[in-house]
């Protein structure tokens, strides 16, 4: 390619430089190049160097477009890249200020006023779990006299439902619902419906419970509670070693006689030391409704255990109490064979062992004056009933005579009492089927 900057010579025509582009420069560069200073030279649109004669103007375009391509090829002053473009950055700057304040205030008003979005927006809240639970067991206790407010509060608090109104609106669709007071087995987000059919299913009730039958002793009392309640027979051990604890006086030996008999339910989660607390207070409460005083208790309670022990059918048991009271009044032993063998640790049979008869103990009533040291079983109401109404009568002996049926035999001397013993022998006697009430 021939050069045609300029001529040879003066006379020969100088040929116009190739003409610059004609299209918009960059935009950006437009307004973020760096400009030269005052003291540089400015890049002006044409020269007057050389000595061509071409046509005006061409020489000053070809010069602009070397002062273009001399500018952006100058290093400048300033880094380009920390002033090029940065007022877009400017601009999402302030769009993400924008932004948080917007999410802040969003934020704010669905905290706060969640219910009036939702109804605004008409968003309905879940108000009920779906399905039978997520595995995990819950107990429930209705209580007696709770309503079914309490018990759809209830269901809520232990998570069992997700709502009071989805549980509530069962039940006033339905005024016939009715709950039973007792222990239920439930699960972790459960349906309302599905939560009250559980509680009206019989087989979810827990039965923490225990029926105690009067005249048992205090071993045989807690190893019924421990069958009853499935806590470890040794809790209720430890639990009756301190019978102070409850409030037993002093003068008792041990809390035996203190168990009231009855069929008692437990709530989940109590221990053993609050069964007996139960029992123990429970028999208080018979004493003070029977007006026995406090300071009166233990010795009712030691009369009416032996009661209690030795008789069978429900006159009897007035019948007892008057020979009690017979053979006290007039300084005679009681000879009672149940408080003898307690003292021996017989289990008990119609006869005294002769080690039981020897023993040296303070419930041994054949060697003792009064009345044992303490009771000697559990009684109910209707021996300490007999205990502070006793038949009237002159009886000081009694023997049953029929140990299948109960029937016993009073007598006021000691000759119709060996009578009655002898008739109780020849009954043991009669059949192998009396003998198994007599070893």
């Amino acid at each position: 390619m021939t050069d045609s900057t300029r001529g040879n010579d003066g006379d020969e025509p100088v040929a116009s430089h190739p003409a610059e582009s004609t299209s918009t420069p960059d935009l950006w560069d437009d307004l973020f190049r760096v400009k030269p200073s005052d003291d540089e030279p400015a890049a002006v649109g044409a020269t007057t160097s050389g000595t061509g004669t071409g046509p005006p103007g061409v020489a000053a375009v070809g010069a602009a477009a070397d002062t273009r391509r001399a500018a952006r090829g100058r290093t400048p002053s300033r880094p380009a890249g920390r002033t090029r473009r940065r007022w877009p950055w400017v601009v999402l700057g302030v769009f993400a200020l924008l932004a948080g304040f917007v999410a802040a205030g969003a934020a704010y008003v669905w905290v706060n006023y969640e219910s009036q979005v939702r109804e605004v927006l008409g968003w309905q809240l879940p108000n009920d779990f779906s399905g039978t639970g997520n595995g995990t067991e819950v107990l429930v206790t209705i209580y007696s006299g709770e309503i079914g407010a309490d018990v759809a509060t209830s269901l809520v608090e232990q998570g069992v439902t997700m709502t009071f109104d989805a549980f509530y609106d069962l039940l006033l669709a339905d005024d016939s619902i009715a709950f039973t007071p007792g222990t239920f087995r439930l699960q972790e987000e459960m349906s309302a419906q599905v939560a009250l059919d559980a509680l009206r299913d019989p087989a979810n009730r827990v039965d923490f419970s225990a029926t105690v039958r009067e005249g048992l002793r205090a071993g045989e009392v807690i190893e019924v509670l421990s069958a009853g309640t499935g806590l470890p027979l040794a809790d209720y051990e430890a639990a009756i070693a301190n019978p102070a604890a409850f409030g037993i006086p002093d003068t008792a030996p041990n809390i035996e006689g203190y168990l009231f008999p009855a069929t008692y339910t437990f709530e989940p989660n109590t221990t053993a030391e609050d069964h007996v607390r139960t029992l123990v207070n429970e028999m208080f409460s018979r004493l003070d409704a029977a007006g026995v005083a406090e300071q009166d208790r233990h010795t009712v309670l030691t009369k009416a255990s032996l009661i209690q022990r030795e008789a069978r059918l429900p006159d009897d048991f007035y019948r007892v109490s008057r020979v009690i009271e017979n053979r006290l009044a007039d300084g005679w032993r009681l000879e009672f064979d149940s408080a003898t063998q307690y003292g021996a640790g017989e289990t008990g049979s119609v006869w005294s062992s002769g080690d039981a008869l020897d023993a040296d103990n303070p419930y041994n009533t054949y060697a003792i004056e009064g009345l044992p040291i303490g009771p000697i079983a559990a009684p109910g109401d209707l021996a300490i009933d007999a205990v502070l109404n006793p038949a009237d009568g002159p009886w000081y002996f009694f023997v049953t005579i029929n140990l299948a049926t109960g029937e016993t035999q009073f007598s006021e001397t000691n000759a119709q009492h060996d009578q009655g013993v002898a008739v109780l022998r020849a009954w043991c006697r009669a059949s192998d089927d009396n003998a198994v009430y007599c070893e």
